[in-house]
């Protein structure tokens, strides 16, 4: 367990305790990280079969396909703002802001089931992100709150790797599911309903209901300080560390490809069969969780920025390999080891990155600021690159957004380049 010696009276049992502390991550985190694990299961069963579900299953169009996507990974940006600033304003209650957003996303499964046009499976999957923008950045924050400037980055890679385990499974048992049964997709959003249940009862039952914060830290009625607010949440912006990352997150989200569109390019490079198609995401997973702690570890010691620009350059280099035409079995292999390797040395190295340089009293709100600018970027990508796709086909559209990111990767290196964050 995380635990801090408070009946050491000796000056050099001290620096030892801080050692410890530094090398060993929260309870609170690997609790986090059940629920994650069991929460992404059921999330990414349904992202394994959705793109196939919706252009295969339904006839929607790259554009139309681009629309919905664009509202599954980015709308949860219109309200990952109010769950920060409720998690703050509430005096620490991250754990139930974050509960109500998992029960809103589990509730929306079993609507799959019911809803087949454009229309309300919008309305679901916009209720859905509803739900991740509650809980992600009140989720974040505990994880930030419970852990050590030293060992932040371990502590968001443990959490992320139990995350990516989830969705490693996910995909795993929406094909199994779907080999098994006859009316497969409505059997995926069945399971997944219940095993988001599942997750929300681990999270009510083992996740602490107080504010969470690392050993040797005073809370802020301890400091004085005053009740978080709103205008104080967005105040946050005027740090210059914290826009820095806030606009560097914006600018390449802007040409971050949605995960969808890169398994349905995969598909028509390699003329994948549509039963087999559930398994892609494995890859991008599996590397995603081989390599979430060791480059969180490595973000801790050489710099969170470093790390963070090198994985858009994996990114980079997944997009160059698909736009070439090369057609060998590697093929695959090579492009989801560089996509799971982009998100393990980004995404909670990002957040690490932006917890240096919030309070702990608006942790929770100063997050969701950078994950807003993200997400709204994404939801921009997921529209132009639809678009893009139905006028001029796959191949410009990608050699479009490598071009945008190439762009964006060296307008971030030189905005981080005078003061970069460790």
């Amino acid at each position: 367990m995380y635990v801090a010696d408070s009946r050491a009276s000796t000056t050099d049992s001290a620096p030892a305790s801080a050692a410890v502390g530094a090398a060993r991550v929260a309870p609170t985190v690997l609790a986090l990280g059940a629920v994650s694990l069991i929460t992404d299961v059921s999330s990414e069963m349904v992202t394994a079969v959705l793109p196939l579900y919706l252009v295969a299953g339904l006839g929607l169009s790259p554009l139309g396909f681009g629309l919905l996507d664009g509202v599954y990974n980015g709308f949860s940006a219109v309200v990952r703002l109010v769950g920060g600033h409720l998690a703050d304003r509430g005096g620490g209650r991250h754990k139930w802001v974050a509960g109500a957003g998992y029960a809103l996303s589990a509730a929306c499964k079993p609507l799959l089931l019911v809803v087949h046009t454009l229309t309300p499976i919008g309305l679901v999957l916009a209720a859905d992100r509803t739900g991740k923008g509650l809980r992600t950045a009140p989720r974040d924050a505990l994880i930030s709150l419970s852990s050590t400037p030293e060992n932040r980055g371990r502590s968001f890679g443990v959490h992320r790797a139990m995350d990516t385990a989830g969705a490693l499974l996910g995909p795993l048992v929406a094909f199994l599911i779907l080999r098994a049964t006859v009316d497969g997709y409505d059997a995926v959003f069945t399971v997944s309903f219940c095993v988001a249940v599942t997750g929300v009862l681990v999270l009510v039952l083992f996740v602490p209901g107080g504010k969470t914060q690392a050993p040797g830290r005073r809370t802020p009625a301890e400091t004085g300080a005053s009740r978080p607010t709103l205008r104080a949440a967005l105040s946050l912006l005027r740090h210059r560390t914290l826009r820095r990352t806030t606009i560097c997150a914006l600018l390449l989200g802007l040409a971050t490809v949605s995960d969808s569109f890169v398994y349905l390019l995969l598909q028509r490079r390699l003329g994948v069969p549509d039963r087999w198609f559930a398994l892609l995401p494995l890859g991008t997973a599996a590397a995603f969780l081989l390599l979430a702690l060791p480059l969180g570890r490595l973000a801790d010691r050489v710099g969170r920025w470093q790390v963070f620009l090198a994985g858009h350059g994996a990114l980079l280099a997944a997009y160059t390999v698909l736009l070439t035409s090369w057609r060998g079995s590697a093929l695959p292999y090579l492009v989801l080891l560089l996509h799971g390797a982009f998100y393990a040395a980004t995404d909670g190295v990002l957040m690490a990155a932006a917890s240096d340089s919030v309070p702990e009293e608006l942790r929770s709100s100063g997050l969701a600021l950078v994950q807003t600018g993200q997400a709204l970027a994404r939801f921009a990508c997921s529209l132009g690159f639809g678009a893009m796709w139905t006028l001029w086909g796959d191949r410009t559209a990608l050699g479009v957004s490598t071009g945008v990111l190439a762009c964006c990767a060296l307008a971030s290196l030189t905005l981080l380049r005078p003061r970069e964050s460790a």
